[in-house]
């Protein structure tokens, strides 16, 4: 029997892998490039071209085929050495990946943990940095993506070169959906990956590297191979540029799509894109009478984290919202499984993506005995985009 959802248009609401625009799609049917043809050196060189951009630097930005915590492991594979402390910051599951990516590779890891749905804070970095004076290197989370938070990064990088050392961000899920200036907030090293508001598949890692932390990675020789920065950023500096190994041809194909269409958008846009979906999808929250979860703010432009109601069975929203309606939203991680659901709105979205999901939730929430009134939290939400007077499409022509 044909399942009820089957003729439902699915609606991927997850902060990765993201919906991918149909330009996207279309370019990755067609036939493989071989990755030492002229065409793609040329189709690489113009990828390295344009990302710097999204990252605000003017550092080359090494791009290795892993996913986005591959790119964070080489930030710790290039930076981190057995015995020797480094500070990781976590205040959800991805922060806490850096303290698990640093106990791998034997560092000494001082951990700041103000707990999940905290926002960090620089005086309390401040604190351990004065504490661990030999802390050459600070790892911090741009948007963590568990908790719907984003982080002052600005603050931290100040925070960091007051005491010497270099910041490290995970901007896996916030880069191209929040602000991040990474040359003018004098942060060292930005790793991201392909997946979320660059709106392109799974399996490209990066990390914009500053000349300072490439000279310490040289400094500390071993102890890694294919994530070598500088082995990376020599094929890449190259005259025509390439990839020390073979590279992801046809996700590179497609990344360069998705930066020509954030290009014809501009980055400026596509940033008040996110921030007014965002806006939209906290307003339908409190529009049924709901909280966030954590501290978050208005640089939250990746997921709203939904505190779920008392009295529900919160472990079923996300599982109805998928039977009943195809879509695929993102339940809590870890210790908040069952308590939150996370929207997300990076990438590929536009305003009615949101509207369809929050009519979604009211429904499942009135399934399992939420006393929500139906309408309430699109009306809010509507109510947003009215007020800015924006069509409320996705990104295109697609």
């Amino acid at each position: 029997m044909t399942a009820p959802n089957a003729f439902i248009k699915p609606q991927l609401m997850t902060a990765g892998p993201t919906p991918l625009p149909p330009r996207v799609q279309a370019v990755m049917a067609e036939p493989v490039l071989y990755h030492r043809a002229p065409a793609f050196d040329a189709l690489f060189a113009r990828v390295l071209e344009r990302l710097p951009a999204v990252f605000g630097t003017e550092n080359d930005v090494l791009v290795f085929a892993s996913s986005g915590t591959g790119a964070m492991e080489s930030a710790i594979a290039n930076l981190a050495r057995p015995g020797r402390p480094l500070l990781a910051c976590a205040a959800g599951k991805f922060g806490e990946r850096w303290i698990e990516l640093g106990e791998a590779y034997g560092a000494d890891v001082v951990r700041y943990e103000p707990g999940w749905g905290a926002r960090l804070d620089p005086a309390e970095v401040a604190t351990l940095l004065e504490a661990n004076p030999e802390v050459d290197a600070v790892f911090a989370t741009l948007s963590e993506t568990s908790t719907g938070v984003v982080h002052d990064v600005q603050a931290l990088g100040e925070v960091a070169r007051d005491h010497g050392a270099l910041l490290v961000v995970d901007a896996v899920s916030g880069l191209g959906a929040t602000e991040l200036r990474q040359d003018e907030w004098g942060i060292d090293v930005v790793v991201a990956g392909s997946q979320k508001a660059l709106m392109a598949p799974p399996g490209l890692g990066f990390a914009s590297v500053s000349r300072r932390a490439l000279e310490l990675a040289a400094q500390r020789p071993g102890g890694r191979y294919y994530f070598d920065w500088n082995r990376t950023a020599n094929a890449q500096g190259a005259a025509d540029p390439a990839a020390p190994f073979t590279p992801a041809v046809t996700l590179i194909r497609a990344l360069d799509v998705s930066l020509e269409m954030i290009e014809e958008e501009g980055l400026d846009h596509v940033l008040a894109r996110h921030a007014l979906l965002a806006r939209a999808a906290r307003a339908g929250v409190h529009g049924m009478g709901l909280e966030l979860f954590g501290d978050p703010d208005d640089r939250a432009n990746v997921v709203t984290a939904v505190a779920l109601p008392e009295g529900i069975d919160g472990t079923k929203v996300p599982k109805l919202l998928r039977e009943r309606y195809n879509i695929t939203a993102n339940g809590g991680q870890g210790q908040l499984k069952g308590q939150i659901l996370r929207i997300a709105h990076c990438g590929y979205f536009g305003g009615f993506d949101v509207l369809t999901t929050l009519a979604a939730l009211e429904l499942v929430l009135r399934e399992l005995g939420a006393d929500v009134e139906l309408g309430s939290g699109v009306a809010s939400a509507q109510q947003v985009f009215l007020d800015a007077g924006v069509a409320l499409a996705a990104p295109g022509p697609a």
